[in-house]
This record gives C-alpha cells, structure tokens and sequence, in this order.
C-alpha cells in the first residue's frame, strides 16, 4: 500500500495513482484515486483530459479520494463555454488585435460556469464528459459517455445525454449513514481493517467504528 507511487498496479502502465502524475496545482487530486487509459499514456491527463483549461480564467478542477476514472474521461472547464451573453457566439475577445478590443476583455468570450468538484468514492464511465460548474457528490457513478451538464447527489447513477438519474444507489437512511462514516477520511489501516465490511456491506461495523456521540450533559 503506498499512495504515493505511480503504478499501483505491478506490470500495469496504463493505470496510475492521479495525484501523483498531476503538476498543475489548479488541478487538486486525494490519495488512491485512479485513473486508467489503454489508448494514451495516463501521464499524460491533464494535457489529454483536462481541456480548455486556460490560467487567464483561474478555473478549478478538484477530485475526491479513492475515485475511479476510466479511459477517455474528459472535463470541459469554462473556455469550452463561448459566451451566450453576445448576440454572436464567435469569441472576438480572444483576438482582440485582430478587431481592436482590450486585452483585458478577453475572460469575456466565455460564460464562466465555474469549478468542477469531484466528490470521494466516484466512479466516473468510459469517456464521460463533465462540463464546467459541475458537483458529483460522493459514491455517485457517471455511465460511459454521458455528458454531465448538472450536480450529481450522493450515491446517485447517471448517464446518458445529458446525463439523468438512474437510480439513487441506496436508501435514504444508508446514504445518510455513509456519508456520516466518510470511511475515505480514515487511516489506511483502519481502512484496510473494516475493508471486508465495506466490499460486504456490512453498514452496521462500519458505523460501530464511529467515536460515540457526545452525550451533551455538562462534565
């Protein structure tokens, strides 16, 4: 176990621990998250899979912990979003010596939607697209090549064009559950202890692993 490796996997170059291949400090990646590409080198994403991703729009891109991305993923932050504020949609700002605007209109050729928040536990599908502005709570899984426009809730699929909701994975009561455990904050080897309990299911050990609640009388 050691999150900061590259190849996680012996023999395996198409798979990598993304925090550590990652050097643009815009681009905020947790430990043991993954990222696998059989077409390029996985090295390579934030030149491959992180588009559009300009310095001049201080733009954002954050991915949680233990999430799985597959090959072909691709994020579309802000300067894939020409503006619609214009009656035309051709960005004239970026060539402002061609038509003779200032320099510091440029930001202005796009709408700005915002960052784009990838929560803890996601699997995200081969060659999904998630536009800019976009939340995915934790646990949620994103189908192959659905292109997410909206937040995602916790534990929630989705896919298709624009993606929709599936299904919530579990009941109310078990996400709410989960999302109290936050197993992915916990040492590695209190993961590796309730590990069998989290493949199983077994929600009640994990939140026998929880610290007592306070009991809110005065000491």
């Amino acid at each position: 176990m050691n999150p900061h490796s590259i190849y996680p996997r012996p023999n395996d170059p198409h798979t990598v621990y993304l925090k550590n291949v990652v050097t643009d400090p815009s681009i905020q990646v947790g430990d043991y998250t993954m990222y696998h590409d059989f077409r390029n080198d996985p090295r390579q994403f934030e030149t491959n899979n992180v588009l559009y991703h300009y310095p001049i729009n201080h733009d954002k891109l954050t991915i949680g912990k233990f999430t799985s991305i597959a090959c072909g993923v691709r994020f579309l932050l802000t300067s894939a979003h020409h503006t619609q504020k214009s009656l035309s949609t051709y960005p004239f700002p970026i060539f402002f010596e061609e038509w003779g605007l200032p320099v510091q209109a440029v930001p202005s050729a796009w709408d700005h939607k915002g960052d784009i928040h990838i929560g803890h536990d996601v699997w995200i599908g081969y060659e999904a697209v998630i536009m800019a502005g976009v939340t995915i709570g934790h646990g949620a899984i994103i189908g192959a090549r659905a292109v997410v426009t909206k937040d995602v809730p916790p534990y929630t699929i989705v896919g298709g064009v624009p993606a929709h909701t599936i299904r919530r994975r579990f009941s109310d009561e078990v996400i709410a559950a989960l999302l109290q455990i936050r197993w992915w904050d916990w040492p590695d080897e209190k993961i590796r202890r309730y590990l069998p309990a989290i493949q199983s299911g077994d929600l009640h050990r994990l939140l026998s692993a929880l610290p007592p609640a306070p009991s809110g009388r005065a000491p």
